[in-house]
């Protein structure tokens, strides 16, 4: 994990400074009376890290190329195929100027697989973030504020990292995906990255790639129990109700399927330096299961290691060896894809409940008043847009219809607003997660994200 020195040399952006020169140390420095913090899984997915630099470090000069070109129909197949990715970034981009967090958890951002190239971060920062992008999609016309970000991590992930073991129990050993400790098709996929306008404290940032499922109090072998399945086969020499993993395989086996991070963000506010640990994860689905129900396992305690490590954390140790969970009288906001639902989907539903009603979480912004919600997500299902209904679907993140992606903070942060970004038929920025004119459906991935920005301020 490396800072990017040639932004951490700007200590505050100017639009925290109000247009004083951070240099100036006859200047006042800046406090903040409030803080947004914002988790955005932005899918996107790429066939290669490499892919997704080049589109990053496009000029906008020749990203503009591309979407008139796009605009006009004048262009090559290859050359549609690099435009619509541009769309998606741009528009990516202008959600982020439209609510502009201070401090933003990117999921699904792809990266070398060790968090060490920032390439792709910084050519988010100086080609996107950096220019005013249009809330009107690839109509153009009105532009937004630039938004700076000084502070940039990119974070290891066990995504694509093989394990050097049978993991799927095909007799091959590292043979594809799903031999990897995460899935993925190269070592870096689904990565995370955190953008902030205030200092991270990498020195005191911890990570959790190496904790091993087993050592988790809830963890519970996997075993064969979908067992005359006529799709999914019990692999030869395995019989149902067998541990799927070895006795080595399960000693050795990581929890995260990416990454925990615990990274301190310092707040100057006007009475003194305030800290909040942003606690970051992107849990496995709880699906794709073939036998037996791994995934839905392995989600259940991806989350659970957040129970824990605001409560009795004794256990937990980092990647350098410290033990420990958060103390208590500490702020915290948990953010990420948790790919879990309290109310629906195919994930145990009592962990994720049991985080949201946590003692040491603020629940006004977890199942109160101040809970994210929005005007879009409230006829996605009748519009189409949404898979499947859902008892609260003012509180939907994703297009497939659940509530996923969280913002959870700590009850000794006073949360002031919230949001989910999924603007309604009649509301500004519709054409950045609903444009017809692009892609085959007009809505997911193809003009945005599949899933929506979820936010929430904190007075300081």
């Amino acid at each position: 994990m490396k800072l990017i020195k040639s932004l951490a040399a700007i200590a505050i952006t100017s639009a925290l400074l109000g247009g004083c020169n951070s240099h100036n140390t006859n200047s006042v420095k800046p406090v903040a009376k409030d803080v947004t913090i914002a988790t955005f899984n932005l899918s996107f997915d790429r066939t290669s890290f490499e892919q997704l630099v080049d589109e990053m470090q496009t000029s906008p000069v020749e990203q503009q190329a591309l979407i008139t070109g796009f605009n006009d129909n004048t262009l090559t197949p290859e050359q549609k195929q690099k435009a619509l990715k541009i769309i998606q970034i741009r528009n990516v981009a202008a959600i982020i100027q439209t609510k502009r967090p201070n401090v933003i958890l990117l999921a699904e951002f792809n990266n070398d697989g060790t968090g060490e190239n920032t390439a792709a971060l910084t050519g988010f920062q100086d080609n996107y973030l950096s220019i005013g992008q249009s809330p009107n999609s690839i109509d153009g016309g009105d532009t937004l504020k630039p938004i700076k970000y000084p502070f940039l991590e990119s974070y290891a992930t066990n995504t694509g990292l093989m394990s050097g073991f049978d993991l799927n129990n095909d007799g091959k050993v590292n043979s594809g995906p799903n031999d990897a400790w995460g899935f993925g098709l190269y070592h870096g996929q689904y990565g995370f990255s955190l953008m902030s306008q205030y200092k991270i404290d990498t020195a005191n940032t911890r990570t959790f790639q190496n904790f091993k499922w087993k050592d988790l109090p809830s963890a519970e072998m996997p075993k064969i129990t979908n067992c005359n399945d006529p799709e999914n086969k019990i692999p030869k020499g395995m019989a149902c109700g067998d541990d799927w993993y070895t006795p080595t395989e399960w000693n050795n086996l990581r929890l995260s399927s990416k990454n925990h991070v615990d990274a301190p963000i310092i707040i100057p506010t006007a009475n003194g330096e305030q800290t909040i640990h942003i606690l970051m994860s992107h849990p496995t689905p709880p699906v794709f299961d073939t036998v037996t129900q791994k995934n839905k396992m392995q989600n259940r305690d991806e989350i659970q290691f957040w129970n824990n490590y605001i409560t009795h954390g004794d256990f937990i140790y980092d990647d350098k060896g410290t033990t420990g969970g958060l103390a208590e009288n500490e702020k915290f906001v948990i953010v990420g894809d948790l790919n879990a639902d309290p109310y629906a989907g195919d994930g145990y539903r009592q962990t994720i409940e049991s985080l949201l009603n946590h003692h040491r979480v603020n629940q006004i912004a977890t199942d109160g008043e101040q809970t994210p919600r929005s005007l879009g997500a409230e006829t996605c299902f009748s519009d189409g847009e949404c898979h499947q209904d859902n008892p609260y679907p003012n509180r939907l993140t994703s297009n497939f219809g659940l509530q996923v992606d969280h913002a959870i903070p700590s009850n000794n942060l006073s949360i002031t607003d919230s949001g989910v970004y999924w603007p309604a038929h009649d509301e500004q920025g519709r054409l950045l997660v609903n444009d017809v004119r692009i892609g085959k459906k007009g809505a997911g991935k193809d003009v945005s994200s599949d899933h929506r920005m979820v936010w929430i301020k904190a007075a300081l």
